[in-house]
């Protein structure tokens, strides 16, 4: 891996949406939905959705670091997801959709929560975040299907309600970071 290719892993809800939005942004390289922060290895998406497990559905995200600052990557994230409920997004409930930032350097974890504080400061959200920020453990990719879901199913009812609104809130903010 180049010096200027860094991985963060995010859970912000469904995979799906996540993953929509980073394929988007200029400086990523590669995107990949999958399970982070849980118990036993290897585990399915039906295990996953249990609750059981403690894992998180999350993306990873390999970004060019000259292309793309983690603070641009973090910013995005806390627009496209509601950082402030806990185990939930919209109408995805349980502990696999909770927010989480899976962080491997010291560095994106001073970043992470120096966003977070600034956040919190600011008064940008009326109630308290409660996104976890860890070190990234246990990671397995998320079954080839759920890859590029998005993109392979535009119009699936789930993708045309939330997935496609996140990508239209990502380009309308972040219009200075959409590759295409």
């Amino acid at each position: 891996m180049s010096q200027n290719l860094q991985t963060i892993t995010l859970g912000g809800g469904c995979f799906w949406c996540v993953e929509a939005v980073y394929v988007h942004v200029a400086g990523v390289e590669d995107v990949e939905s999958g399970y982070s922060n849980g118990q036993i290895p290897c585990p399915t998406y039906e295990q996953v959705c249990s609750g059981q497990t403690g894992y998180a559905e999350v993306v990873k995200l390999v970004f060019d670091a000259t292309q793309v600052s983690l603070r641009d990557l973090l910013e995005i994230f806390f627009v496209i997801h509601d950082p402030t409920t806990l185990n939930a997004q919209g109408n995805d409930h349980g502990t696999q959709y909770r927010s989480g930032i899976y962080f491997s350097t010291p560095e994106q974890q001073q970043t992470a929560h120096a966003l977070i504080h600034e956040m919190q400061m600011s008064g940008v959200y009326s109630r308290p975040i409660v996104t976890e920020v860890l070190p990234l453990a246990n990671y397995w990719p998320a079954e080839p299907y759920h890859q590029d879901y998005f993109a392979n199913n535009p119009n699936q009812g789930y993708c045309v309600a939330v997935a496609a609104p996140k990508v239209a809130k990502f380009r309308k903010t972040f219009a200075r970071l959409v590759r295409d």
